[in-house]
């Protein structure tokens, strides 16, 4: 098993920061890939940004890129998700999870708890 904790969420006026992370622990040696990812109200949850737990590959969906920065410290097995030029529309939960494959179409099979996010005008 793995065990993911976020932490970091809170409220911040647009174009300002804040920086996520989420803290794992147990079977790490089983992670392939972590992501990042968030859930507005009625709305479906989708993929921020995603790395290779052990290797360089990093994805970012389109509408974070040049903004969000996906790092992890090893020393502390926390992975974090550096959130800059925030915009309203950033407002969500925010989730990291984790896998045991880098396939795209593969489901994620770890999840933290989530962290509230929220971007005033």
């Amino acid at each position: 098993q793995v065990q993911l904790v976020e932490s970091g969420g809170g409220l911040v006026q647009a174009g300002g920061s804040l920086r996520l992370s989420c803290s794992v622990s147990g079977v790490t040696f089983s992670i392939y890939t972590m992501g990042w990812f968030r859930q507005a109200p009625g709305k479906e949850r989708d993929l921020v940004a995603r790395f290779e737990w052990r290797g360089s590959s990093i994805d970012y969906a389109d509408s974070v890129r040049g903004r969000f920065t996906i790092s992890r410290d090893n020393a502390k097995n926390t992975v974090y998700l550096q959130m800059n030029s925030l915009k309203p529309e950033d407002t969500a939960v925010y989730y990291c999870a984790a896998k045991r494959t880098w396939d795209a179409s593969s489901r994620y099979t770890y999840w933290g708890q989530g962290t509230q996010v929220t971007v005033s005008s």
